[in-house]
């Protein structure tokens, strides 16, 4: 594995959400949610499909734009900022879509290529204490360096997976929003990227998981927020979370069934 600095923000509240409303034209999904992802940490999102988890991600990222409240990183107000000026204030994100052109990947170009494009993009917006390079990608993903000269449109899905995290990753982030990163993939390939989660997690990296498969979600995570209809409707900490699947109680009533 890298040997990589431990990340400081600086702040202790990495983001905070309060009240955010939003929506896609005149239909509001998203009703008054309120969370936090603090310094280092790793927090989850659950909930049953239609519960608004990934309208919540887009709405964070600036994909669409927030009808009130406010998102806060590092301490500076974002609520107005466009998606592509976000990752300027160390946010990466990896979307749901098992698709390629929906994890942001030039499918033409070789995994090097598209790595070196987001390594340059890092570089010139980012200049924090963790700085992650070609090896330090290597070291954690082995598969892109055996494939390093493919053309992406010719790996498997888990491969373009491993790819379009090791992409966010090059833009320097100290905070990483994935959005169910498991979605279509063999277990395997699962088992790696949690790994790779796992080792973030250790550096200080902070990690917003939203996953509908909550037995991943409590392997990677300290705490969840379970969404319903747009809502956060339970906030999961401590011994509660890590006996979530357990307590049918809880799994029926916000996830629908036991996972």
């Amino acid at each position: 594995m890298p040997k990589c600095a431990k990340f400081t923000s600086g702040h202790d509240r990495m983001l905070a959400i309060d009240g955010l409303t939003a929506g896609y034209g005149p239909l509001v999904v998203l009703r008054d949610v309120s969370l936090r992802v603090d310094d280092a940490e790793a927090v989850a999102i659950v909930g049953a499909n239609g519960a608004g988890k990934t309208t919540l991600v887009r709405a964070i990222c600036g994909l669409i734009r927030a009808k009130g409240g406010r998102i806060v990183k590092n301490g500076a107000d974002i609520t107005s900022q466009p998606g592509h000026l976000r990752p300027r204030h160390g946010m990466a994100a990896l979307a749901r879509i098992a698709l390629l052109e929906n994890r942001r990947l030039f499918g033409e170009f070789t995994v090097r290529d598209n790595l070196r494009l987001a390594e340059e993009t890092g570089r010139a917006q980012r200049s924090g204490n963790m700085q992650f390079t070609w090896k330090d990608i290597c070291d954690l993903f082995p598969v892109i360096l055996e494939r390093r000269d493919t053309r992406v449109e010719l790996l498997s899905g888990g491969q373009q997976q491993m790819v379009a995290i090791a992409r966010g990753l090059l833009l320097q982030p100290d905070l990483l929003i994935l959005d169910e990163p498991s979605t279509g993939l063999a277990p395997k390939v699962v088992r790696d990227i949690l790994l790779v989660l796992r080792d973030l997690r250790a550096r200080g990296m902070a990690i917003l998981l939203v996953e509908q498969n909550v037995s991943i979600a409590v392997e990677i995570t300290g705490r969840a927020y379970v969404m319903a209809l747009g809502r956060i409707v339970h906030e999961v900490a401590g011994a509660e979370w890590q006996g979530f699947l357990q307590d049918e109680r809880l799994t029926k009533a916000y996830l629908g069934s036991a996972n």
